[in-house]
């Protein structure tokens, strides 16, 4: 993985019965006992436009930068990026550290913790395998934790769009 940068910070994917959840070739969703608490919070979890994503496109759009917002870097696959630099072939994933695993950050829930555990690390494989078709497609995948400075990680991510732009020349 040589061109994916780790920097990873927001909410990633649905919490129940997601694709990236299942078995391959299973279609019924698990069944997941939760309590009416647990269900209420979990459906307020936002996977766009969270604090953090809207954090650091303003400190983006403050460093002179100008992007998309939720676009699929490449077609036929089902996978958005949170911030997109088209021309710059920079995809940049704001990503919840419960979501996808963060090393820091990461909890095992107690209850449903076979389900969790698959869901999590099913979103982890997803999220390389995304990285790696970036890649072999000329993209830069940034993934930015939402643990993270907004303020450092647009500095690092300014840096890294700046550099491919010089990189492709004029244009």
């Amino acid at each position: 993985m040589g061109s994916v940068t780790e920097l990873r910070p927001a909410e990633g994917t649905r919490a129940e019965g997601s694709a990236a959840s299942l078995p391959a070739g299973t279609r019924e969703r698990p069944t997941v006992e939760t309590t009416p608490e647990t269900r209420a919070r979990m459906s307020r979890q936002k996977s766009r436009n969270t604090e953090v994503e809207i954090a650091l496109r303003r400190a983006l759009h403050a460093a002179g930068l100008r992007y998309r917002v939720h676009r699929k870097p490449l077609k036929g696959v089902r996978r958005e990026a949170d911030v997109l630099f088209g021309p710059a072939k920079v995809a940049v994933f704001v990503d919840g550290c419960f979501w996808h695993g963060c090393p820091e950050h990461a909890t095992w829930p107690k209850t449903n913790a076979d389900f969790w555990r698959t869901k999590i690390e099913g979103n982890r494989r997803r999220d390389m395998d995304t990285d790696e078709r970036l890649e072999s497609a000329g993209w830069l995948a940034v993934r930015v934790w939402e643990h993270e400075d907004p303020v450092e990680a647009a500095a690092r991510v300014t840096a890294l769009v700046r550099a491919r732009r010089a990189r492709s020349g004029p244009g």
